[in-house]
């Protein structure tokens, strides 16, 4: 998989977020987008995701070398970001019923291996407005982990996570990097170890 940037920019009203941004990311390099707060790190993300248009500039989207038009990239992606809510009127075992109908689990995987990965085995008649913030977190992660996408975009991944949460997301990182065109977006450190390429986007107000 790979992802092409040349000249990205983007403006709210009269005020440029960022701009004149170029990269290139693939599967099995992993990709840390760093930045002061406001520099337009989630931006880039939903960019990225096809959420929002750029003002300027141009994404390209392969997989197998073949082209992917920006309206179908949804498909080869999985994305968990603070911003995006989960339906929290579903128990979980519906949420997950639901999830995988349009993109299914990992391959060897069921919906108990699911609940077990993200240590919520016990939850899945409780409805997902009851969970945790943390557990909302594992939740959107395993998501991202578990299901098969060959992107993962990643923004501020262990917010609301505690402690037992961040070493449940070291444990799994690793091997979402080696296996996606990971991209993840923060500015903690360990949130983005696994990654070996760095991109800084700049303030530009």
């Amino acid at each position: 998989m790979e992802i092409k940037v040349n000249g990205l920019g983007k403006k709210f009203i009269q005020e440029w977020i960022f701009r004149d941004l170029s990269a290139v990311f693939r599967t099995g390099s992993p990709t840390a987008i760093t930045g002061p707060n406001g520099s337009g790190k989630s931006t880039l993300l939903q960019l990225l995701s096809g959420q929002h248009l750029a003002t300027k500039g141009e994404i390209k989207y392969h997989h197998n070398e073949e082209p992917i038009p920006v309206e179908s990239i949804y498909r080869y992606l999985s994305i968990a970001a603070p911003y995006l809510e989960l339906i929290e009127e579903f128990k979980l075992d519906e949420l997950l019923s639901f999830h995988f109908k349009f993109k299914p689990l990992n391959k060897g995987l069921t919906q108990e291996d699911f609940k077990a990965l993200t240590h919520l085995e016990k939850e899945g008649q409780k409805e997902v407005k009851k969970f945790s913030s943390g557990m909302k977190q594992r939740l959107k992660l395993g998501l991202c982990f578990f299901t098969q996408s060959p992107i993962c975009l990643l923004d501020e991944p262990t917010s609301n996570l505690d402690h037992f949460g961040v070493e449940w997301y070291l444990n799994h990182i690793e091997q979402v990097a080696k296996d996606r065109l990971l991209i993840i977006s923060s500015n903690q450190a360990h949130e983005y170890n696994c990654c070996d390429q760095h991109i800084y986007i700049p303030d530009f107000k």
